[in-house]
């Protein structure tokens, strides 16, 4: 698990908490259970109805990629794809069937497991261009549900203000009693703002982070596989994806690049 995003949230939540109590505060007066209920509960249903439920049965998996760590670095991704390379330039490409199957990451497998079937390298880059493409979608909809969530939030918050406002002001027996009630009453908002850019929001550009660094593997693979089925030499594939690695992918051509611009 990555243990970044756990303290990011904690260290928010407290740094509010603390503001709150530092200024004289207690903390008894943030927890409104109504408020509460209101907020996460509006926000679950509003979300429950803007997704269908394909789209909702993904939220497990994009929590799993927000808060997993990446076990795989570009550095090991690219010492394995030389090592494949020096083996299908010393015993042909056939000798990487058993290698591949046995690597972890299974996009590599799969390019890998193409080129030792014999198929054709263009057919090999659309084909991973193409999982690429879709994994870029499912992760922009992974984001999409958390986005969702932190721009409904704030807007029950206000709901749920308002709600008090007319219950306080509805039943107000003494003047007296209106200060604490209207801040009972405002509970709501703050719940909605903080549950928005404390959890929904960042969670949704972790998504995003994670999916970079994701499509960046993926395509690195992608070069590394072309490269070895073309037979290229292995410190030659091992410059050009370490530059990939370190930025200078952009200097590498891409048909998905290509066909892109061609679409438009």
């Amino acid at each position: 698990m990555d243990i970044t995003i756990i303290l990011g949230i904690i260290a928010g939540l407290a740094a509010l908490i603390g503001g709150f109590l530092w200024e004289g505060g207690h903390i008894s007066g943030l927890l409104q259970g109504a408020a509460a209920l209101i907020v996460f509960g509006g926000t679950f249903a509003a979300v429950m109805i803007s997704f269908p439920l394909a789209r909702l049965r993904t939220i497990p998996a994009a929590l799993k990629l927000a808060f997993g760590r990446s076990d795989r670095s570009s550095d090991e991704l690219i010492d394995s794809i030389v090592e494949m390379s020096v083996i299908a330039r010393k015993d042909g490409v056939l000798a990487l069937e058993r290698i591949s199957s046995e690597h972890s990451d299974p996009f590599l497998n799969e390019g890998m497991q193409m080129v030792v079937d014999g198929s054709d390298p263009e057919t090999v880059r659309q084909i991973l261009e193409l999982e690429i493409t879709a994994a870029e979608q499912k992760h922009e909809g992974y984001a999409k549900i958390f986005e969702s969530a932190g721009g409904y939030a704030p807007t029950m918050g206000i709901i749920g203000t308002v709600m008090g406002l007319i219950h306080v002001l509805g039943s107000l027996q003494s003047p007296t009693d209106l200060g604490s009630s209207i801040a009972v009453a405002f509970t709501a908002t703050l719940y909605g703002v903080v549950s928005a850019n404390i959890i929904f929001l960042p969670i949704a550009s972790k998504i995003k982070a994670r999916s970079e660094e994701e499509i960046a593997n993926m395509e690195l693979i992608l070069e590394g596989v072309v490269s070895v089925q073309n037979g290229e030499h292995p410190l030659l594939i091992r410059k050009k994806l370490t530059s990939f690695a370190s930025g200078g992918s952009a200097n590498i051509p891409s048909s998905r690049g290509i066909a892109h611009e061609t679409a438009e």
